[in-house]
C-alpha cells in the first residue's frame, strides 16, 4: 500500500469521526431542548435540525467510499451500490446548500427592522420555513433522481474523457447531448442558492454595521458589550455562509478540473472528497459556538469553577 494513500485515509478518517462526532452531539442537544427544554426552542432550531442531518449523511456517504478506497479494498461497490451512494450523497448535498440558504433568508428577515418594507415577511415566516424546506426535498428528488441513470461502477470501464469520477464509480452519459442541459440545470440550481445567501449575508452585513454604528452613538455599555440572541444567531450564520461559499467553489473548481483533465489523477477523488466534507463537518461547531443552551451550560460550569477556586483559597 502506497504511504500516501495510508496517510490520507487516516486523514479521511479523523474527519468523519470528528463530522460524525459533531453533527451528533448537535442533534442531540436539539432533541434535549425540545424535550427537556421547551423554553429555549425556537423555529430556527428545527432548520438547524435539518441541516444537521443532511450534513452528517452527506459525511458518511462521501467519505466512507474513499476512506475504503485508500485501503486498497476493491470492487467495494457495485454498479448499483454506486446508484445508491452517489445519489444519496447529491441529494444531502443538495439539502445541505438549501438549508443554508433557507437559514440565511431566515435570520435576514428576523433582524429586519420594524420600520423596513420587508418587515411583512416576519409574519410568514414558518409558513415559508416549512414550504422552503418541502420545495428543496421535491427539487433535489427530482434532479438527482435523474443522476441514478447516467452512474455505473468503474470496474469495467475506462476512465478517459469528461467523466465524472469517484473511488468506486463513474458517469455513463456525461460528455453526450444528454449530459449539457442536465449540468446546466445542476449549475444554475447551486448558483442561485450562492447568490441569495451572498445577497441576505451582505443584507445582514449592512444591518450589523448600523447596529454597531447606532451603539457607538448612543455610548451605551450595554448595547455595545452585550449582544442580542438574535445578533449571536446572526453571525453564527454569516460565519456558516462565509465557510459555504468559500468552501463550494473550491469544491466545484477541483470537481471540474477532474472532469475536463484527461490524465485522472489518481488521489484526486480523495482530496475532494476531503474538501467537499469540510463544509458538513466545520458546520456544527460553528452553530454550537452561539447556542444558548451551551452558552448557559458554560456560563454555569465556570460561575462553578470559580466558587470552588476561591473555596480552595479560603480554605
Amino acid at each position: 500500500m502506497i504511504i500516501s494513500n495510508s496517510v490520507l485515509g487516516v486523514f479521511l478518517i479523523s474527519q468523519l469521526c470528528v463530522g460524525v462526532i459533531g453533527n451528533t452531539s448537535l442533534f442531540i442537544l436539539y432533541i434535549y431542548t425540545f424535550l427537556f427544554k421547551p423554553h429555549f426552542k425556537k423555529l430556527i432550531d428545527l432548520l438547524f435540525m435539518h441541516l444537521t442531518i443532511a450534513n452528517m449523511v452527506t459525511i458518511v456517504f462521501i467519505l466512507i467510499p474513499d476512506i475504503v478506497s485508500t485501503f486498497g479494498v476493491p470492487n467495494f461497490l457495485d454498479a448499483v451500490g454506486c446508484k445508491v451512494v452517489l445519489c444519496i450523497y447529491r441529494i444531502s448535498r443538495g439539502l445541505s446548500i438549501s438549508t443554508t440558504c433557507i437559514l440565511s433568508t431566515f435570520q435576514a428577515v428576523t433582524v429586519t427592522p420594524s420600520n423596513s418594507q420587508w418587515a411583512w415577511l416576519k409574519h410568514k415566516l414558518s409558513t415559508w420555513t416549512f414550504s422552503s424546506l418541502l420545495c428543496s426535498w421535491l427539487i433535489n428528488l427530482a434532479i438527482y433522481g435523474y443522476m441514478v441513470e447516467m452512474v455505473i461502477d468503474k470496474n469495467n470501464s475506462t476512465q478517459g474523457g469528461s467523466v465524472y469520477l469517484h473511488a468506486y464509480c463513474q458517469s455513463e452519459d456525461f460528455g453526450n447531448e444528454k449530459s449539457g442541459p442536465f449540468i446546466s440545470i445542476i449549475f444554475m440550481y447551486d448558483l442561485l442558492y450562492v447568490a441569495i445567501m451572498m445577497w441576505t449575508s451582505l443584507y445582514m452585513v449592512i444591518l450589523l454595521y448600523r447596529h454597531r454604528k447606532r451603539a457607538q452613538y448612543l455610548r451605551s455599555p450595554s448595547l455595545s458589550s452585550q449582544q442580542s440572541p438574535e445578533l449571536r444567531a446572526t453571525h453564527s450564520i454569516l460565519l456558516l455562509v462565509s465557510c459555504f461559499v468559500i468552501l463550494y467553489w473550491l469544491n466545484n473548481f477541483i470537481t471540474l478540473y477532474g472532469f475536463y483533465s484527461q490524465t485522472k489523477i489518481p488521489r484526486l477523488e480523495g482530496i475532494n472528497a476531503f474538501w467537499a466534507a469540510c463544509y458538513p463537518t466545520i458546520c456544527p461547531f460553528l452553530i454550537m459556538k452561539n447556542n444558548k443552551l451551551i452558552l448557559h451550560f458554560t456560563s454555569s460550569f465556570s460561575a462553578l469553577r470559580m466558587t470552588c477556586f476561591q473555596r480552595a483559597l479560603h480554605s
